[in-house]
């Protein structure tokens, strides 16, 4: 007996409707101090809400598999993306029952409000859908998933509880990587509302000779072949490949700026994945670099096909520090490891004029030997705050302020032009497209 509570009576849970037969029942022996006529109905009442309670605890446990509840989620979770989670719930009673479904979901999420309540026939199936938005990379740790169930009485509720502790981790966003492969196949990026990219010549590495067709490029004509076959024929040629392709992502405290959630590291890291997919799929070598007050991780350039995974398996555990980015050793780092000439997409942030002044020298001296882009953030808060009108000489002067740190942003972007450094100033959400779009830009125009 003692065996059987300890088994049992910890997952058996009194009802509302239980307690209400209760509050009538005790009505009922009230008004049998006033009413004789009552006679045993109060007693009768109490027996006739035993035998249902015992009734309702025989037929939920007795069978001890009543049901049977699984979670499916990918092997690990995507970061900033909305990631699908589905509860699958059997009924293996004999009758309908009522389920009330708590997903013990991470404590990263602080949401307590993944509750869910269906009914189920006998021997149905049913599936819960929901998302969940990771905003930091790391391991999450999923719970119990806990149901109560409910008999048609209705008058206790058993509790299941299934797959216990699960761990899953959440690595840098993976989730859309399909549509910026096609942005690489298309070369236009129409499809995601940006401007397309005007190819300036064409790159310098033969393809084959064809039939001329209507809009071909009548400057590749070639005149032998045109002679030999008695029609036009033209050259055409592929954009250079194997190009070196790196992304150095600075983790110093300039980066643990949030913006929804995610730290602008976080949407370097994003980014970095993008673009080292988008880059592997036009043949080129994707690398990485990480920095701080000491260079990070380092993976050399390579297109083979295990290369995304050791760059995400890599980004996973990158972190945020405190001290200030050292391009000194960065541009001995460069100078060691990356050998050939190659695109350098360097991810950092400049809130100052002043702050961009320290470290350009070491950005030009990098820019003499590889092609250079900057990328760093604007202050969404600041442009919104700039253009609201102001009602007071307070929000005059905070408005001023405001549009004084954008127009420096501006000045930022002059000062690296004028050295011959491109610049990316981007808000975070447009951070991956507008990279993207500047390399592929940048391998039409063949400056690589």
């Amino acid at each position: 007996m003692k065996k059987f509570f300890q088994q049992y009576y910890s997952n058996l849970f009194l009802t509302n409707r239980l307690f209400a037969a209760l509050g009538f029942c005790v009505v009922l022996f009230l008004l049998k101090f006033f009413f004789a006529w009552l006679g045993d109905i109060p007693e009768i009442a109490v027996g006739t809400l035993l035998l249902l309670l015992c009734i309702d605890i025989f037929i939920l446990y007795r069978n001890n598999k009543g049901i049977e509840a699984r979670r499916f989620t990918a092997k690990r979770l995507s970061n900033g993306d909305e990631n699908p989670i589905q509860v699958e719930i059997t009924n293996r009673y004999g009758f309908g029952i009522n389920a009330r479904v708590i997903d013990e979901i991470p404590f990263q999420f602080q949401v307590r409000d993944k509750d869910f309540k269906l009914h189920l026939k006998p021997t149905e199936i049913k599936s819960i859908h929901y998302n969940l938005r990771p905003t930091k990379r790391g391991e999450y740790d999923f719970g119990f998933i806990r149901t109560y169930i409910g008999s048609p009485l209705g008058l206790i509720n058993r509790r299941y509880n299934f797959d216990g502790s699960k761990i899953l981790p959440v690595y840098p966003s993976f989730i859309n990587l399909g549509q910026y492969e096609l942005m690489a196949v298309s070369r236009y990026l129409t499809e995601f509302g940006i401007k397309k990219i005007r190819k300036v010549g064409q790159s310098s590495e033969f393809d084959q000779i064809k039939n001329y067709v209507g809009g071909d490029d009548i400057r590749t004509i070639n005149w032998k072949a045109t002679a030999r076959k008695g029609g036009l024929m033209v050259n055409t040629y592929t954009d250079e490949k194997s190009q070196n392709i790196y992304c150095i992502i600075d983790k110093s405290r300039v980066m643990r700026m949030p913006f929804e959630g995610l730290s602008l590291l976080d949407y370097a890291i994003n980014a970095s994945v993008a673009l080292s997919k988008v880059a592997m799929l036009k043949e080129d070598k994707a690398g990485l670099i990480t920095l701080s007050e000491n260079i990070g991780a380092i993976v050399p350039a390579d297109r083979k096909a295990s290369q995304l995974g050791s760059i995400m398996n890599v980004l996973y555990k990158e972190k945020t520090r405190y001290l200030e980015s050292n391009l000194e050793v960065l541009y001995s780092t460069v100078r060691t490891v990356v050998k050939q000439r190659g695109l350098l997409v360097f991810f950092t942030n400049f809130e100052s004029l002043s702050a961009l002044q320290r470290q350009l020298p070491y950005l030009k001296r990098i820019a003499k030997y590889h092609l250079l882009v900057v990328v760093f953030f604007e202050n969404t808060e600041l442009k919104g705050l700039s253009t609201d009108p102001a009602k007071d000489v307070e929000g005059i002067y905070h408005k001023t302020i405001a549009e004084k740190f954008i127009y420096e942003k501006k000045l930022m972007v002059k000062e690296l032009n004028k050295h011959g450094i491109l610049a990316i100033l981007t808000p975070p959400q447009k951070l991956t497209i507008n990279v993207i779009n500047q390399y592929l830009a940048l391998k039409a125009q063949q400056r690589i």
